[in-house]
């Protein structure tokens, strides 16, 4: 049983999975305070089926990737490489997930559990070939990355609308990706190019690289602070003054880490610029949140 656990671990990508779930939650109970009440079996139900989503969406990534695991010394570990679980089995467990946490995910409303799909099929059969193909991945990969905050505020609802909270929420992660992604793309070059794939903006470690990871931070900065431009019907701030100090702070942090990678275009500032991306978004989203339950 302990084997076959860290197996699955290793299959749903546990940590991926709890930072995806992390972001759904968070966002969940913003908009659970927006409409005044927090239904807390339905922040447990939106749990489970985004921890199911996820882990289905990492299953079937790992399922098209098997072979090209077996490159990598970081993946030749996982289950179906190292011949811990056959590609069989690793299909009934991501099926099963998919299937039951997307049940769970239309229980709350239909464009939750819409998206839901949206975000496993994007992830795993767009996504996955294309970072064979092209540094346009990154790009496709944004979206299902960037799909937990609407899925979690979405959820809060009965039946949710279109405002521009969610659109913000989503937009933060999707450009907190791209840096976020090319620095580990730097990181894990020579590894990644035993297995083809091409996440780098040039598929190189080289000046133009590190610049276009540099403007992404760049970008990130006022779209983190639009939280505090935005007012709601209240007349009040999405974002408050702690919010925005602590988003403008973190983002000069974050940019001044990016420039050190554009300057030395090593290893060593690469690995300092991701490390800093993952505190950099749940400390946004931990302080937006406490901001917002605040007012």
């Amino acid at each position: 049983m302990k084997k076959f656990l860290s197996d699955f671990n290793k299959l749903i990508k546990l940590r991926l999975t709890l930072t995806v779930v992390f972001s759904a939650s968070i966002c969940f109970l913003m908009g659970s305070k927006q409409q005044g009440d927090i239904n807390w079996i339905n922040w447990v139900i939106l749990t489970v089926g985004g921890f199911l989503v996820t882990g289905a969406a990492n299953g079937f990534n790992e399922i098209i990737e098997k072979d090209l695991d077996k490159l990598m010394k970081r993946t030749m570990d996982r289950p179906i490489p190292s011949g811990h679980m056959t590609t069989g089995q690793a299909l009934v467990l991501s099926l099963i997930m998919g299937i039951a946490g997307t049940y769970l995910l239309l229980r709350l409303n239909f464009p939750t559990g819409v998206l839901a799909v949206f975000s496993i099929f994007l992830y795993a059969f767009v996504y996955t070939p294309m970072k064979r193909k092209s540094p346009i991945a990154v790009f496709i990969g944004a979206f299902p990355g960037a799909l937990p905050p609407l899925i979690g505020y979405f959820a809060a609802f009965h039946e949710p609308r279109i405002s521009w909270i969610p659109v913000i929420l989503f937009l933060i992660q999707f450009v907190w990706q791209f840096p976020h992604f090319w620095a580990i793309a730097w990181v894990l070059d020579e590894d990644y190019k035993r297995a083809g794939f091409q996440l780098l903006p040039t598929t190189k470690q080289d000046k133009t690289s590190a610049f276009m990871t540099l403007a992404s931070t760049i970008i990130l900065i006022p779209v983190s602070l639009m939280p505090t431009i935005y007012l709601m019907p209240s007349g009040q701030a999405f974002g408050g003054n702690i919010y925005g100090a602590i988003a403008l702070i973190a983002g000069l942090y974050f940019c001044w880490q990016a420039v050190q990678l554009y300057q030395n275009r090593d290893v060593t500032s690469a690995k300092q610029l991701m490390y800093t991306s993952f505190f950099y978004l749940p400390l946004l989203q931990l302080t937006l949140l406490f901001d917002f339950i605040a007012k």
